[in-house]
């Protein structure tokens, strides 16, 4: 599944326009021999780098990491002042581990990272919304907000079947969420994990002698 921004032909053709009007300035006020650019190449950046969507990407590469491994493909990174601290995909196969979530393992990659168990400041991007047990391990590490791509109307604990996140009565601390950031990409690469798991099984049946 393709996670390409784009190949930002508009930005470009908009950039060779802004260029051609700084030539044509710099040559107006008689500046022998200088290119220099008098005004701004481009009104709006390609790529916003603090941008919910460019560190969903993030947290989208991670679950390809868990799709590569034959892993249920989900990622998560946490993000501090704008830079990602710490990362984790889906292990539970490979670690033989059930509480090997993404979010579990991002977690407490970020706390070794700062060398504290308060993730005060921080932001959790994950690609699905978070179960019960990483949600409440997200409630005591303390971070400010948690960020998912597609929700789980079936186990999702932000929201989606309950909300530990923000709940009532409160627990000790609660989370800004915000919900849906590049939701197609990721219930699409869920979904193909899924069907192939599911073509995968019915060979593997069809293969089998009969009993």
């Amino acid at each position: 599944m393709g996670l390409s921004i784009g190949d930002g032909g508009s930005e470009e053709r908009s950039e060779w326009r802004a260029m051609t009007r700084c030539g044509e300035q710099s040559r107006g006020l008689g500046i022998p021999g200088r290119s220099a650019c008098l005004c701004a190449v481009s009104e709006d950046p390609i790529i916003d780098l603090e941008s919910d969507t460019y560190f969903m990407q993030q947290a989208l590469r991670e679950a390809q990491r868990a799709y590569a491994a034959a892993e249920v493909p989900i990622g998560a990174v946490v993000v501090r002042e704008a830079r990602v601290i710490a990362r984790g995909w889906n292990q539970i196969e490979t670690l033989k581990d059930a509480t090997a979530h993404a979010e579990m393992l991002a977690l407490t990659a970020a706390q070794n990272m700062m060398e504290d168990w308060r993730l005060e400041g921080c932001t959790l991007y994950v690609t699905k919304e978070p179960c019960p047990m990483c949600a409440g391990a997200i409630v005591h590490c303390r971070p400010e907000r948690v960020v998912f791509g597609c929700p789980d109307l079936k186990a999702g604990a932000a929201g989606g079947w309950i909300n530990l996140l923000d709940a009532n009565p409160p627990l000790n601390h609660r989370c800004e969420v915000t919900r849906g950031v590049r939701e197609d990409e990721c219930v699409g690469l869920l979904q193909t994990f899924f069907r192939e798991a599911r073509a995968k099984k019915a060979a593997r049946a069809k293969e089998s002698p009969e009993n």
